[in-house]
């Protein structure tokens, strides 16, 4: 039940015939993780603990520096040196102490990407390197949790939402991350934030439009971006949805999968290491 000041908290969401008593109380009860307390991370984290969701995990394995500050909202200067995760948690706790959050201040790894994603209800991937992305993704799969996927680029990013433990009405699996991305581009390719720059606010967009999402998703509101990628190009100050499919013959839940567990991942950060 709610408490009276958490009425009074909630009250503009609580008028809203589509949230209501049931709904608020529903994202009480709810459970989110987000990887990575980043660019993404920071607004996503603070709209998530100012709607009310019960409990949010954060994962990271950063400490917060004075180059963060320009973008990751949810740390401040007197952060700059502290972990990531217990930064963001005070900051939390400023903001609704009625939300609980659980922080795994290390590494997302294949020895324990699964144990702690199934202790949500829903995984928001906000990192910012490929390899994390490809774990986060199938370490969803196999414990059926939805993902909410969030990137940006300089003055650009990009949102979706998979569900590949499900499938459609034609009866085909949704797609996964590997339908809309099957290869990670070369090493070397994609410059990392640190060298091309990015306007903060183009991060806090993205942040903001992944936390209308998570919430969406667990109210069941309106229509989600499964198989929908949705595009945010600041400098022409446009949106663009594409659609994507499954595809057939990807590794994961293709129609010949050839991953089964994590163990894939575990051979690829051998071979790196």
């Amino acid at each position: 039940m709610l408490t009276p000041e958490e009425v009074q908290r909630y009250k503009r969401q609580l008028v809203l015939k589509e949230v209501g008593g049931a709904g608020q109380q529903k994202l009480k009860a709810a459970r989110v993780l987000v990887v990575g307390a980043g660019g993404i991370g920071s607004p996503l984290i603070l709209y998530l603990a100012a709607a009310g969701i019960g409990t949010i995990g954060i994962i990271d394995d950063d400490r917060v520096s004075l180059d963060n500050l320009q973008r990751q909202i949810a740390h401040d200067t007197k952060s700059v040196g502290r972990a990531k995760t217990r930064s963001a948690a005070t900051t939390v706790e400023r903001l609704n102490p009625h939300v609980e959050t659980r922080l795994y201040t290390t590494r997302l790894v294949p020895e324990n990407a699964i144990d702690i994603v199934r202790g949500f209800d829903i995984v928001v991937d906000g990192s910012d390197n490929f390899s994390t992305r490809y774990l986060v993704n199938d370490a969803c799969y196999f414990a059926k949790v939805p993902l909410i996927f969030a990137a940006v680029g300089p003055f650009d990013g990009h949102l979706t939402t998979f569900r590949a433990f499900e499938t459609d009405d034609a009866g085909n699996p949704r797609p996964s991350y590997r339908c809309l991305f099957p290869k990670p581009p070369p090493e070397g390719t994609v410059p990392p934030c640190s060298e091309t720059g990015i306007l903060g606010a183009v991060a806090g967009v993205i942040g903001t439009l992944a936390a209308v999402e998570v919430v969406k998703e667990l109210l069941g509101l309106g229509e989600g971006l499964v198989g929908k990628l949705l595009l945010y190009d600041a400098l022409q100050a446009r949106f663009t949805t594409v659609a994507y499919a499954w595809d057939a013959d990807n590794p994961l839940n293709g129609k010949s999968p050839r991953f089964h567990d994590l163990s894939h991942h575990k051979i690829l950060a051998e071979a790196s290491g």
